[in-house]
């Protein structure tokens, strides 16, 4: 059934038994960032999900995981898809333990029902959301995280403790219910940011923080690109402990934004917000943000290029140049936003029809300015029309590629999970 689109009605059957009787066959609403899909199959617990992938096994079928759909198309396109195993079926709060801080859900829980659960303890899951609407196990799978991981960390680093169903449909846990425990591998940095291709998970114990009693955002624009990455490096070098660092740049536009994000008690927080608008300029000022519209991405839509940026906290003005360079020499509309405090940012072309030459370039020398402000830069295509695809490596130069396709064949030895969708074609 490898690389068709229909599976046969005994295939669909038997599909349909493990998971008690939540298959069907695929529409094409169901493909996987342009490639058609076979069956999509809903497990609703762990067990359910092992007897799927035990079956999957037997009869060669690829497999890709789904969470709730929100990023589905990001990252390079499968090679086949004959199995979508569609997660969000293990949806729940399994247990709270407020005392200890930790929360266990099933994968395909919403981040968003995650903090309803626990608002009440005063207590948070501490992910934002670049695109709403995602579940945990996807944001772990594509390591998605927004402007707070300067404080809180990234998706993989709040997990505590994870249960997996390898490709072969054996069950493997890592982790515990509390945070200090180191009990077997850490499966939570593996398959962060894997796009699926090492097991899918099916639960996960997570890090909670306490709810701040007070935050407060600062905003200050700059018509010099030079000045607003100043000023966003000197509050993240200060002693003001900003939450959140984030720079913006519009598509078109000469200067950038910065916005600061402070938390903490309501003296603290003002007594630091004061000390971060001396930093920030003249102009710097209390903004009434949300800290989930400062996170959202704007949704790609197909026409549209996405590109995730890292580099060092001195390549943030390098940079923002960067991006109005390819408005200049290209002609393409290009935006920058993300977090100046660690240096992730993402870069947005809103349109690049009929420029696949053009976005390429863009690429590239969004990829020189990695390289050339840190050798350990990177440049990740996380969508794109297949036409630009075509001509560009989503994940560019990667060290450690052959220890990575180790981990693969240790994992999953017949490539058949998410096939060809992580670096170097794994």
């Amino acid at each position: 059934m490898v690389g068709t689109t229909h599976a046969s009605g005994a295939v669909l059957d038997d599909l349909a038994g493990s998971v008690g009787g939540n298959a069907r066959e695929a529409t094409p609403g169901d493909a996987v960032a342009g490639v058609p899909a076979g069956v999509v199959a809903s497990p609703a617990t762990t067990e359910e999900a092992s007897a799927l992938l035990v079956l999957a096994a037997r009869l060669g079928l690829t497999v890709v995981a789904r969470g709730r759909g929100t990023v589905l198309g990001w990252g390079p396109p499968p090679r086949s898809a004959d199995l979508v195993v569609d997660t969000s079926r293990l949806d729940g709060i399994v247990e709270h333990e407020a005392g200890d801080l930790v929360c266990t859900a099933e994968a395909g829980t919403r981040i968003d029902d995650v903090n309803a659960q626990v608002a009440g303890a005063g207590q948070q899951l501490a992910l934002d959301q670049p695109v709403p609407g995602a579940s945990l196990g996807g944001t772990l799978s594509t390591g998605r995280s927004g402007p707070r991981r300067m404080l809180y960390g990234t998706p993989r680093d709040l997990v505590v403790g994870i249960t997996m169903v390898r490709a072969d449909g054996v069950v493997a846990k890592a982790g515990g219910k509390v945070v200090k425990n180191v009990a077997g591998y850490d499966l939570a940095k593996l398959l962060g940011g894997a796009y699926g291709t090492l097991g899918i998970v099916t639960r996960m114990v997570v890090r909670l923080h306490p709810l701040p009693p007070s935050s407060r955002w600062l905003t200050c624009s700059y018509p010099d690109l030079d000045a607003a990455a100043g000023a966003a490096a000197a509050v993240t070098g200060s002693q003001l402990f900003p939450t959140a660092v984030e720079v913006r740049r519009s598509a078109g536009a000469a200067g950038a934004d910065v916005q600061v994000l402070l938390e903490g008690t309501e003296r603290g927080v003002r007594e630091r917000a004061a000390a971060a608008a001396e930093l920030l300029g003249d102009d710097a000022g209390e903004a009434d943000l949300d800290t989930a519209d400062v996170a959202r991405l704007d949704g790609p839509s197909d026409a549209g290029l996405l590109v995730k940026v890292a580099v060092p906290l001195t390549g943030i003005a390098r940079l923002l140049h960067t991006t109005r360079e390819i408005e200049d020499r290209l002609g393409l509309s290009c935006g920058v936003v993300g977090s100046a405090g660690v240096g992730v940012l993402h870069v947005q072309l809103a349109d690049v029809t009929g420029e696949t030459s053009a976005a390429v370039q863009a690429v590239e020398l969004l990829r020189n300015t990695a390289r050339q402000t840190s050798g350990a830069g990177s440049a990740v295509v996380l969508h794109a029309p297949a036409e630009v695809r075509a001509h560009v490596d989503s994940w560019g130069p990667i060290t450690g590629l052959d220890l990575m396709r180790r981990v693969k064949d240790e994992f999953d030895p017949d490539h058949r999970l998410s096939a060809g969708r992580f670096v170097g074609g794994i």
